[in-house]
């Protein structure tokens, strides 16, 4: 990484941590203002509200440390980076969310089979609604603030917002009704609701976690990886194959294959290497860590060879290989495209 690589990078782990640290202290604040209308109102659904809140707050929390230790460089203990805490903190912030479902139902079956008045409705009403205007502009920014820095401890805490978000825009509308049509069985029916909704939440969050930390396939960055060597390609990578790609953190970690002609020489292949990595660090803010095998080219691969003036051609550039995330990676299909 470059001096205005580095430099880069330390912006944007500052936009991380004062986007992590607003997170924390806003969702503070909203919890306590749930908890007064709670206190106010006695209603279930406005419970829930709160204690989903209190496991906002705490993830919140866990994401600082997170994000502070995702942004650490790689080091003799860690060479590969410590940004797989990004997926511990994901799958922990699932978790308790699928944990504050469980208590949202608990409290709410009580007020579902033995139904009870809601006293200061108004004002409860008051308070959950613009808790969730102040969460609605908090979950947006945090997404979008993760996307941008390449955070998905940002992005996961974002999306628990949002849950909590939706919690409360439920609730709003189930007290709605309860005011309008004084049955107040539906304080206990919308907390339920709202389990449900963000246990959903909850358990999209694990698996995410759980495949980050398996090293699952992801889609959308071999897509990038295929289109951005497919745009620069040169006449002499004859085919790229045994992609592998993955996130840590902000880095991305990439090796696959690349067959060269069998004629050139040593310092030429390398300069090839660093064509490629150059390409994918400017693409990844420098933060691309790339090893490639090198393959010297067969006899029976001159059809797909780009690659003039070769004393070794046996037979005339046909048609290319496509490069796209099914036929780089292992166990590829076999994909070619005519000459343009």
């Amino acid at each position: 990484m470059n001096a205005s690589d580095a430099t880069l990078e330390q912006q944007r782990q500052r936009i991380r941590l004062v986007a992590a640290l607003t997170s924390l202290l806003v969702g503070a604040a909203l919890m306590a203002a749930k908890f007064y209308a709670w206190r106010l109102t006695g209603s279930a659904a406005i419970l829930s509200d709160a204690l989903e809140s209190i496991i906002n707050v705490v993830a919140s929390g866990f994401a600082i440390c997170s994000v502070v230790m995702a942004g650490l460089p790689p080091d003799d203990n860690h060479p590969y980076g410590h940004g797989k805490i990004e997926f511990f903190s994901a799958g922990f912030e699932g978790s308790l969310i699928i944990v504050a479902a469980a208590g949202i139902v608990w409290t709410a079956l009580p007020k579902l089979l033995v139904p009870e008045a809601i006293p200061k409705l108004d004002l409860g009403l008051l308070v959950i609604f613009g808790a969730a205007a102040v969460n609605l502009a908090l979950g947006l920014t945090l997404i979008r603030t993760g996307k941008k820095t390449g955070s998905l401890t940002l992005v996961a805490d974002g999306h628990h917002v949002m849950t909590d978000v939706y919690t409360s825009f439920g609730v709003v509308l189930g007290l709605i009704l309860v005011r309008l049509t004084g049955l107040y069985w539906l304080d206990g029916l919308t907390a339920l609701l709202m389990a449900a909704n963000i246990l959903v939440t909850g358990g999209k969050l694990v698996r995410q976690a759980f495949a980050g930390l398996m090293d699952a396939s992801d889609p959308s960055l071999l897509d990038a990886i295929c289109d951005l060597l497919e745009k620069h390609r040169s006449p002499c990578w004859i085919d790229i194959h045994h992609l592998r790609a993955w996130r840590s953190g902000t880095r991305v970690h990439t090796d696959f294959h690349l067959i060269l002609p069998h004629d050139i020489n040593l310092t030429q292949a390398h300069d090839e290497v660093k064509r490629i990595e150059a390409l994918l660090n400017a693409n990844f803010n420098g933060l691309a860590d790339v090893f490639i095998h090198l393959d010297p080219c067969q006899d029976n691969e001159c059809f797909a060879c780009a690659k003039e003036r070769c004393a070794s051609r046996s037979k005339d550039t046909e048609i290319m290989h496509l490069w796209d995330r099914n036929s780089v990676v292992p166990n590829k299909r076999l994909a070619l495209k005519p000459l343009r």
